[in-house]
């Protein structure tokens, strides 16, 4: 489908769903951003949801201002994936040993390593800038400074709620790996710092909803933030790496026969700010729930626990601000599939993958999400597809 526009207090709000799909609450926030001052432009993904701070699927293109709370606390927070020469054929009959050996190499949930991993021991990682990054963690906000060594340590680890690491394959049955994570407790805590500094300012006080407090250009408190904020989204890039190369290590250990290589690498920030030109003006864009999908751009769209996801190549739609959905979006909150879904749902909804089925990650079930495939059939002026995925082993935290 095309675009729907639905009248906004400045912009218009562009949609690529239709908008009596979405929820009242969702929709009221999206009116609530279109006030907004600074804003140049409002585009919602077919993944549309309702968020913390603001709407999960929206891209806000605002000129002079970015919502550090529209951005969200996982900073940077993205999927990696890449395409490996195993094949369904070179796959055990029993899954649960692999499923194991990522689970021991990877810490997942609040777990980080008992030492930082050196990035010079993962076979092909690019150390280049690694210390310069780490060098600059000394510029970031005072208010973080005492969790450098956790950061050191969760440098490489999955996390909790919808991250994932997925062993899949393709429609030709190739075997892909696949990952989900941001920027873990140090981008959190960097973005609750953040936000709690831009409701203090003058500018923010006559604002419709507190959580869209912005900072402005030419301030101390917007350089503070745009340099933290750029610091969070790099340690989540690397934090991707730095779990795709201990993901490699196992797939290379547990396929020593099949000599297993591997292509070229797949990374996109889905929760992220970036300073882009449209219409000859210099704007700083939100992607809260969105990937960029710039012409001839790869990215990822993950669906849930037990459905397909998709590699796609941008198409470079400018009234999208170049963006496309970052994955199938919830349709019910967390505590809605926890009520709603029992531990027998879940394992008949992930028949088939090697994966958690017990009431730690219910509120994952496939249920709670939208229609992937739907969403994709939203947004085919927005992205084309290069690979439709299926999961055959999925780690949870």
């Amino acid at each position: 489908m095309s675009y729907v526009e639905v009248p906004g207090a400045r912009v218009p709000i562009r949609m690529w769903t239709d908008p009596g799909s979405v929820e009242d609450v969702a929709m009221q926030q999206l009116r609530n951003v279109s006030t907004l001052p600074w804003i140049k432009g409002l585009a919602v993904m077919p993944d549309v949801h309702f968020g913390k701070g603001a709407t999960v699927g929206s891209v806000i293109a605002m000129r002079g201002a970015v919502c550090p709370a529209a951005v969200g606390v996982d900073i940077g927070c993205g999927m990696s994936a890449v395409k490996t020469s195993l094949t369904a054929n070179d796959l055990p009959g029993d899954l649960s040993r692999l499923r194991s050996k990522v689970e021991q190499a990877i810490p997942v949930g609040r777990g980080m390593h008992d030492d930082p991993v050196d990035p010079g021991r993962l076979h092909g990682f690019a150390t280049a800038g690694w210390d310069d990054f780490w060098g600059r963690f000394d510029g970031v906000a005072d208010a973080v400074k005492f969790r450098h060594e956790r950061a050191m340590k969760q440098m490489g680890t999955l996390g909790s709620g919808n991250h994932m690491i997925e062993l899949c394959t393709d429609s030709v049955g190739s075997v892909w790996l696949m990952l989900h994570s941001g920027s873990r407790n140090i981008g959190k805590e960097l973005a609750e710092h953040h936000i709690g500094v831009a409701q203090k300012l003058p500018h923010n006080q006559g604002l419709i909803d507190r959580d869209l407090a912005v900072f402005v250009s030419d301030t101390p408190q917007m350089a503070a933030y745009r340099n933290d904020l750029y610091w969070a989204q790099e340690y989540a890039k690397y934090n991707r790496a730095i779990m795709m190369g201990l993901l490699k290590d196992v797939i290379r250990r547990e396929f020593k026969k099949a000599k297993p290589t591997f292509e070229q690498e797949i990374s996109c920030h889905h929760n992220y700010v970036s300073a882009e030109q449209y219409d000859g003006m210099d704007l700083l864009v939100t992607r809260k729930g969105a990937i960029r999908a710039g012409s001839g751009e790869f990215g990822i769209i993950p669906g849930s626990m037990g459905t397909s996801s998709y590699i796609v190549k941008g198409l470079g739609n400018e009234k999208a601000f170049n963006s496309a959905s970052h994955g199938a979006g919830r349709r019910m909150s967390r505590n809605a599939a926890k009520r709603r879904f029992t531990t027998r749902d879940l394992e008949e909804q992930t028949l088939g993958v090697e994966c958690r089925k017990d009431s730690g990650v219910l509120d994952e079930i496939p249920g709670a999400y939208k229609n992937i495939d739907q969403v994709m059939e939203q947004q085919r002026d927005l992205v084309e597809v290069v690979a439709k995925l299926k999961q055959f082993v999925c780690v949870k935290g």
